[in-house]
Parts: C-alpha cells; structure tokens; sequence
C-alpha cells in the first residue's frame, strides 16, 4: 500500500510514528539499573548520530508501572478477565530433538556475524521505504551463506526475497512445503532502532539459515523464503508485498518481536487492528488583533477535532485507541493560521470494530470543520489487520523454548495494545508472531530512546537467539513433518470459517 516517502535524515524532533509496538510492555522496573550499549567480541557500539542519549529524570511511583500490559506476572495482581493464560506448553516432547540441536550449532557458529549484522543496521537507522542501507547489507549477507537473492522485490525498492531449496535425492520438488520469514529493517524517526527492528532483521537472518542447515544436515526437501519487509512502522509494506503476491508460495510465516517485559518471557498475542487517519484543515489568515473577524481559524479546526475526540473517548470500548498530534506549517502568535494538520491513528480489537470506530472519529472531523468554517481533506494510511496467530505453530514454539531454556510463553486476548502489517499476512495464510522480552531500563518500553539503546546490547542479542531457535525449530517441522502441517492449516482454515461467519 503506498505510503509518502519520509526524509532519510534522522533528527531529533521529528514526528514519531505510532507504529507496531507501541505500550506493549512499558516498564521493566529493575530499580534503575542501565544496561549501557556495551564493547563484546562481536562488535562495537557507536552511538555517533543521532543522539539517542534519554533524558535522566526520576519518575514518582504513581506513573511507575510493572509492564505497558494489563495482566499478573511475578506477583503482581490482575483482573479476573486479564489473566495472562500460559498455553499448554511443554505438553509433549520436543520434536527431533537431533535437529533443534542443528539450529543451536548454526546459531552459535553464526553469533558473532549476526552480533555485527545487528549492530551495522542499528549504527544505520532508516525510516520507511528508506531503508537502502539495510537492504543492501541483508541482501549482501544472504547472498554470502547460499540463498538465491532476488533486491528490490516485486517493485518495492528496499524490499528483498532471499530463497533457499534442498532437494536431498538431487530431483525436482514437486510437493516438498515452503516456510517464510520474515525480516524488518524500518527505524523511528528521531529514535532510531527504538522498536528493536535491527533484531528482527537479524532474527529472520538467523531463522532462515538454521533452518538452511537443518535441511542439509536431516536430508529434509522443503524451501525456506525470507523477506526483506520495509515500512512496517506506517507504511505497511507487508501489505504491498501481500497485495503483489510475494507471500503466495508460502505454507506458513514466521517472525518475532523484541519488547521489554519480564526475564526469559515471551508473549502470543493478537494485537488490534490500526489504521493512521492524516487531516487537513484549510482556513483563511488574518491579522489576529486588527481584523480576525476575517479568519477561518484552521487551528481552531483542529483543536475542536482533538477536543470532541477526547470527549469521545469515555464511550470509546476498552480495547480502543485514538491518539494523535496537531501540526502546523508557518505559525506565529499574531497571524490566525490557515492551515493545520491532524495525523491520528485508530486502533480496535478488530477491523470490523475499527471501521465502526473510525466513522464515530471522521464525525468529530467533520463537526470542528463545520463549527470553523474551514475545509477538510481526509487521507486514510494502510490499514493493519490484528493478528491471528495460529494456535498449533503458537504451541509448538512455546514447547521448543520452554523446554531447551525454561522460557514462559503466556497467551491472552487482553491488554496488549500493539499493531503490525503482518497481521494482514496472519489473514492471508497461517503464521506466527511471538513477542519476546529484552532488558531494559525503567519506562524504557518500545518507542523510547531507552529501548533504542537496549536493541543493541549483548543480552537483547542473546535473548533474540533463543527465540530463533524455537521459530526455527517450527519452521523446519513444518517441512518435515506432513501431519504438523495438515493441523497448522487445517487450525488456519477452521479458525478463518469462524471468524467469517461471526
């Protein structure tokens, strides 16, 4: 879905996008302790530009929380209906163990180059559509470990396709599965890499190759495409590479997500359907003190829109969102403004709910444009879909990273208010999206300049490395496992039906 492009320049003071993750997890209360972006064997560091140094101020305890989520986690209470569910991991004995054993080998083999990867897009943050840099260094490196890498995919010019077949008997496949991966390069404005997608990129790396190696070794025939998916801040560019086929080929798709959060702690949520609203009030200037009968007050516009919107908001259900900000063009305090801009974002439990929220929200519109006399130009961004994660890769991952590092994986429909374009491709086929935690500083969730400097410590790398595993692990099973495959799809199909006629 187009998008405008943004200025490639990072600085601070530029508008941050809403984007996937934002409040997912919002405090990791550790007293206080920085976890600095530190020297390691496998790179360094630089904070270079931009600054990305936060503000050192103490927070009184009353807007000091456990976590951006509603839910109980190490002994903190929780409403009755916000329970976070833990599935029912653990439940069976990891499958094929010899080749989650693979995965882990590749893994350690590949830590160092994977440490710098990381490291060489963070030290590089591209907003969206941007991401030329990204592009060219992921593109670069696949090409180095075998894949067959197709740049600028299906007309996306930061978008990529890197593909990997193994044949074991040397014959053409004619019904072998084909797994996806997925990973994001885009970083924040005036943030950087502060929603951690200089893991992302290096995680889909990562899953990609072990499940390589695991092909090789295990003589197991299948296919495993990774993505090169830019703009999923706003842009929604999974949504184009969607819309022109690039996840057809695809029996399942698999990603993950860095967040702050409890130790050792990863999450399958939903997530909520999101669509950014961008508008214009067009009015007339005047003399603010000579003549300002004269104006049309296009901030006025916009300032009665943001008000009747806050008003809305105590009717709103909720697992709903609306925010946004109010930007001008040429102010000054003695020239009535003509023009005035609103950039808002709708969020809902679902789309349905979405457009149904978004109608009450273009009301508040059009009655400020009506109140002022200005003009109005409404312009929709892409729509994100909410997630669907499917049940059976969901269980089958919550048991490989259970079981090898003891790590908890909770599910629950409530309290995680994050968006993401891949929750379009959860529509479109079965996939898989788990968030896991990294440490982090207090109130240092995602979109935070803390959260920037936590993406690139050793301990979020090592944390992410446990994840790939587990996405790995399922992603071969997958391929090798036709039975595991039928209930990924049949779960898919069954769970499509049902919300169709819902």
């Amino acid at each position: 879905m187009a998008s405008k492009s943004m200025h490639t320049d990072i600085a601070m003071g530029q508008d941050v996008e809403a984007g996937c993750f934002s409040g997912l997890f919002r405090l990791r209360n550790k007293g206080g302790t920085k976890n600095e972006p530190s020297k390691d064997r496998q790179g360094q560091v630089t904070q270079g530009s931009p600054d990305f140094e936060p503000q050192n101020t103490e927070l009184p305890p009353y807007v000091q929380y456990p976590y951006g989520w509603y839910g109980g986690y190490e002994g903190q209470p929780a409403p009755v209906d916000q329970v976070a569910e833990k599935p029912p991991s653990y439940d069976e004995d990891v499958f094929r163990p010899d080749i989650v054993s693979t995965i882990e080998s590749k893994l350690k083999e590949l830590s160092p180059s994977l440490r710098q990867l990381s490291l060489d897009i963070w030290n590089h943050p591209e907003i969206m559509w941007e991401e030329k840099y990204a592009h060219d260094r992921l593109t670069q490196f696949m090409s180095s470990h075998g894949f067959s890498v197709t740049p600028h995919y299906l007309g996306v010019d930061t978008a990529f396709r890197a593909a990997y077949t193994h044949s074991p008997d040397g014959k053409p496949l004619r019904s072998a599965r084909v797994i996806g991966v997925n990973s994001e390069m885009d970083a924040l404005p005036g943030i950087g890499h502060g929603c951690g997608h200089n893991l992302i990129a290096m995680s889909g790396v990562a899953v990609a190759l072990a499940i390589k190696a695991a092909l090789e070794q295990h003589a197991i025939a299948g296919t495993v495409v990774l993505l090169g998916t830019p703009a999923e801040e706003a842009g929604g560019g999974k949504i184009t590479l969607l819309e022109r086929g690039g996840y057809d080929e695809m029996d399942a798709c698999i990603m993950s997500h860095p967040s702050s959060g409890p130790d050792n702690f990863s999450a399958i949520w939903p997530g909520v359907a999101c669509q950014p609203i961008d508008v214009e009030f067009f009015g007339h200037g005047a003399h603010a003190a000579s003549a300002p009968w004269e104006a049309q007050n296009a901030l006025d516009g916009a300032f009665v829109a943001y008000a009747s919107i806050s008003a809305l908001r105590q009717q709103m259900k909720p697992d709903q969102r609306v925010h946004g900000i109010i930007v001008g063009r040429d102010w000054a305090p003695n020239v009535i403004p003509d023009y005035a801009e609103l950039r808002y974002i709708v969020r809902a439990s679902n789309w349905v709910e979405l457009e149904a929220l978004r109608t009450r929200v273009r009301a508040c519109f059009d009655a400020a444009a009506l109140a002022t006399a200005c003009k109005i130009e409404v312009s929709l961004g892409a729509g994100y879909f909410e997630l669907r994660n499917n049940d059976v890769l969901g269980r089958e991952y919550a048991n490989v990273v259970g079981r090898r590092y003891g790590m908890t994986t909770v599910s629950s429909s409530e309290g995680a208010k994050f968006s993401t374009d891949f929750g379009n491709v959860t529509h479109a086929l079965p996939a898989l999206h788990p968030a896991y935690s990294i440490p982090t500083e207090p109130n240092g969730s995602n979109h935070t300049p803390q959260f920037t400097k936590a993406a690139a410590t050793p301990e979020a790398h090592a944390a992410t490395l446990k994840v790939a595993t587990g996405l790995a692990a399922t992603g071969v099973r997958v391929l090798a496992d036709a039975e595991f495959a039928r209930r990924v799809t049949k779960y898919f199909e069954d769970n499509k039906a049902a919300t169709t006629s819902s």
